[in-house]
């Protein structure tokens, strides 16, 4: 199995326009028509990626999905994984080994084989890769 790298930083965000004002402040690269969108990809120096996904979004395939207060689970990392089988292989993996489920993987509608898995603290680790 090739090993996962990590490709995305995903913040999850109550209002879109708000939040990349935010980070145009920070010298982000958003043109204003990515205010009407619900998922915008950033694209960082050395390849990195800065995601937003609003509410609606996450509750597209998380239904149970509820904002969190505070600090705590407001962000996640996602790590590409270089197939969907890798993807499975990952998640059995971590949840073998003590991982608490968050999503097991599903071929998703914007065409990723798709899963989440909780960190030691709780927060949100998404793995994926191209269908």
């Amino acid at each position: 199995m090739t090993q996962p790298r990590l490709d995305v930083i995903g913040i999850i965000v109550r209002d879109m326009p708000s939040a990349l004002a935010f980070y145009r402040q920070l010298g982000l690269d958003l043109p204003a028509e990515m205010d009407a969108q619900g998922h915008v990809d950033a694209f960082l120096p050395g390849g990195m990626r800065l995601s937003f996904d609003t509410h609606a979004v996450i509750r597209s395939f998380r239904p149970d999905f509820q904002p969190a207060e505070g600090h705590l689970h407001k962000m996640n990392l996602a790590f590409l994984c270089a197939s969907p089988a890798d993807v499975d292989a990952l998640y059995a993996r971590l949840t073998e080994q003590g991982a608490e489920p968050g999503k097991a993987p599903f071929d998703a509608f914007w065409g990723q084989r798709y899963a989440q898995v909780h960190d030691p603290d709780g927060n949100v680790i998404d793995l994926f890769a191209a269908l």
